[in-house]
């Protein structure tokens, strides 16, 4: 099982964000545009974690050398059943370089959408708030 895997099934929110790279991309399901960046992918993987009911990993494939990974989750959003999985990348140093994730049925990923979309202002002030940090050297 990934360590990414473990820290997700764990909720563990420094393990997930130590596990992606500084210049990760994130594709959502639900927006037509990446996210790029760790600050905004950390931050929206918190979300998630806010919204999804129920959450867990139920397969993971991995290529064989090791670089690309699939994990399969179902979790409920709403009440509404979804099965979703998770296309991981990594780059020369295990961090996850590439985050593209892809859900059905559409009745789920539009309850998705539209619970993401309350979060993301929020979403957006904690990713402000963290390059803040950086960039202040903390």
């Amino acid at each position: 099982m990934h360590p990414f895997r473990v820290a997700v099934e764990a909720r563990d929110e420094a393990a997930i964000e130590a596990a992606l790279a500084e210049n990760v991309v994130f594709t959502s399901p639900v927006a037509f545009k990446p996210y790029p960046g760790k600050a905004i992918t950390a931050a929206i993987l918190r979300a998630v974690m806010r919204v999804f009911e129920d959450f867990r990993y139920v397969r993971e494939i991995v290529s064989p050398d090791g670089r690309d990974h699939a994990l399969v989750f179902e979790a409920s959003v709403d009440g509404k059943q979804i099965t979703g999985c998770d296309f991981l990348h990594f780059d020369a140093d295990g961090r996850i370089d590439d985050f593209m994730v892809m859900v059905r049925p559409l009745s789920a990923a539009q309850a998705l959408a539209a619970r993401m979309g309350e979060q993301f202002e929020r979403i957006e002030a904690e990713a402000t708030a963290q390059i803040a940090r950086e960039g202040a050297g903390a």
